[in-house]
Parts: structure tokens; C-alpha cells; sequence
């Protein structure tokens, strides 16, 4: 039997840039102000950032919400990374997403 088994995995730690760059995403990518509905049925908001973040034929406000952070931190944490790290999605020289 593997006396392995029952041992605490260690995690290993999250450097500081990768933890200091998900957390500027974070605060930089809140929604403020109220909802506002237009009289053609959207309903938007205002994030932090600048973009008006908004409903559309197939997604709901709160699905862009999401998307649209889950991006952010996605950007952030990719311009941090180490070059070498193995990716899902292919980067550029910069290690922002390739649109091929």
C-alpha cells in the first residue's frame, strides 16, 4: 500500500504578480451607476473602465457582466504569466490572446 496516500498536498504559492494583477481586474471592472432601461428594451450599465456593458438578443446584462470580468482577469493574469506557461488559449509575443 502507498503510505503516500494520506499525506496534505502542499500547494504551491501564487507569485505576487499574478495575485496583484487579478486583484487590480477586480477592482477595475465594477459596475457603478444604476441599470438603465432604453425605450428599444436594452438594459446597460457602466463599469469602471469605461465600457457601458449591456443586454443584447442572446445574452442577458448579467451574462456581459460576467464575460466582461472574466476577460479582464483573464488579460490581466495572461500579461503576467510566464512566457513558457503551457496555455488553452495561444498568446502573441505580449501574451495577450491571438485571433487566428
Amino acid at each position: 500500500m502507498d503510505s503516500r496516500v494520506n499525506e496534505p498536498v502542499t500547494a504551491e504559492p501564487v507569485s505576487a504578480s499574478m495575485r496583484r494583477a487579478k486583484a487590480e481586474a477586480h477592482t477595475s471592472h465594477v459596475t457603478i451607476g444604476q441599470v438603465c432601461r432604453t425605450a428599444e428594451g436594452l438594459v446597460t450599465i457602466d463599469c469602471s473602465c469605461g465600457m457601458q456593458l449591456t443586454n443584447g438578443p442572446e445574452w442577458s446584462l448579467d451574462e456581459h457582466i460576467r464575460l466582461h470580468r472574466a476577460e479582464a482577469r483573464y488579460v490581466a493574469l495572461s500579461k503576467v504569466a510566464p512566457a513558457g506557461m503551457p496555455r488553452l488559449v495561444a498568446v502573441d509575443r505580449d501574451r495577450l490572446p491571438t485571433l487566428d
